[in-house]
């Protein structure tokens, strides 16, 4: 029934904020993790709809963080730190089942959420229908920018450029042995700050 699949999904997007909490609270400077309220899904046989969902009841201002539809713009999902790093959890569960799946319509009041939605790439992923199309994983990476949570967690930008690189050397082998040392200089450049901060603590 729809009421059990909607059970399912909100109580799997909890599970994987509960995965996301463990691993974002104890970095520096993250503070307070959303948390996904959880549905019940309670029997009355009696009743002419025997199944229905209990939860908590969240007061305050309902907002969208994010959406399904990319032409709705939310500046408190950009602004807001909640939006932020509801944002960098929908990056941090792309990532983790590695394009998979998204957990979509992330709202709630402040940091906690309720009704959300999943995304998967394949009908059936983990057992769910799909009660969102894929496309909205598409529309995940074109739109999603990055944050500072996202660097926090150390997130790869969904940004790949590959082709445009590919179509620019094509043009420019000439650039080719110039553009290889280039690199290796960055590598080295990198590479430095990250001794100079473990020899500093």
């Amino acid at each position: 029934s729809v009421v059990i699949q909607e059970c399912h999904v909100q109580n799997t997007a909890r599970e994987y904020a509960k995965l996301y909490a463990a691993e974002a609270e104890p970095l520096e400077g993250f503070g307070e993790v959303p948390e996904i309220i959880p549905i019940f899904l309670i029997h009355r046989p009696a009743n002419n709809i025997p199944y229905a969902t209990v939860e908590e009841e969240l007061v305050g201002e309902f907002v969208k963080y994010s959406v399904k539809d990319g032409k709705e713009v939310n500046f408190l999902r950009r602004d807001s730190e909640a939006g932020q790093k509801c944002c960098t959890f929908q990056h941090w569960v792309y990532e983790k089942t590695s394009g998979n799946l998204l957990v979509t319509d992330l709202q709630g009041v402040g940091m906690k959420l309720t009704d959300v939605g999943i995304a998967t790439l394949a009908k059936g992923y983990k057992g769910f229908k799909g009660n969102c199309s894929f496309s909205f994983i598409e529309q995940f990476r074109a739109l999603h920018q990055c944050n500072e949570y996202c660097e926090m967690l150390g997130l790869k930008s969904l940004r790949t450029t590959h082709q445009k690189q590919r179509k620019a050397t094509s043009t420019k082998s000439k650039n080719l042995p110039n553009s290889s040392t280039a690199k290796k200089m960055v590598a080295k450049k990198a590479r430095e700050p990250r001794d100079f901060i473990s020899s500093e603590h």
